[in-house]
């Protein structure tokens, strides 16, 4: 026996292609989170000075104390440049995946919007709520997730599988249909034969009547 043979059934086929998907979609979700921070320059050179008056804008005197710098300096924005790449890198990661005839798993699909590739995280890039349209929102099995994005404004739906009715005989509505259900099986019913057996019932009877029936004697015929 070849030894060979039970490393190669090991294998699994087409593992760069599953690599390289891999990479893509966490190289995706990583440029389309992250976030550059602003630097204290671009800030004071980008905000418009409201003092015109050049006094304001000097230096502060040797006595007074130095001014706190903002706090928007420390905050951080998200760069459209890297969610542009993130988004390229998901139109990638799906002409990959249809020239390859991969199927993504449906987890991974739903962190792509279908519209315009772009990578959907809570609260950065989409919006997540539950709809249900029915009278009053009384039917749980008809809660449905409707997930926004940010990008293109256009929303996707997916359905929540809710807890079922419970069958008739459960409810406490249906308390008195039973009680009357099993009174009525208590009682004894006629069973219903169907025509067929009636027809052989009938035939046995007549086949009966004729064996019981006694032979006819001939009488002997009198002369005048």
């Amino acid at each position: 026996m070849a030894k060979g043979d039970g490393k190669k059934n090991d294998r699994v086929q087409n593992r760069s292609i599953y690599s390289r998907v891999s990479f893509l979609h966490q190289a995706a979700a990583f440029l389309s989170s992250a976030q550059q921070p602003v630097r204290p320059d671009e800030i004071s050179s980008e905000t418009p000075s409201i003092f015109t008056n050049s006094a304001a804008t000097s230096e502060p005197q040797s006595g007074s104390r130095p001014r706190s710098r903002p706090a928007t300096n420390l905050r951080t924005c998200s760069s459209s440049s890297l969610q542009g790449m993130g988004r390229r890198l998901a139109t990638d990661l799906r002409s990959v995946s249809l020239k390859t005839r991969i199927r993504l798993s449906p987890r991974v699909k739903q962190t792509i919007c279908k519209f315009c590739d772009s990578i959907l995280i809570e609260g950065q890039t989409c919006t997540s709520t539950v709809e249900n349209t029915s009278k009053g929102g009384r039917k749980p099995w008809a809660d449905v997730l409707v997930r926004k994005c940010h990008a293109c404004e256009r929303e996707r739906r997916y359905p929540i599988v809710g807890a079922r009715p419970r069958r008739k005989s459960e409810r406490g509505d249906a308390a008195v249909d039973v009680t009357l259900a099993s009174s009525d099986a208590s009682t004894p019913q006629p069973q219903q034969k169907p025509q067929k057996q009636k027809q052989k019932q009938k035939q046995k009877q007549k086949q009966k009547q004729t064996q019981q029936q006694p032979p006819m004697q001939d009488t002997p015929m009198q002369d005048d």
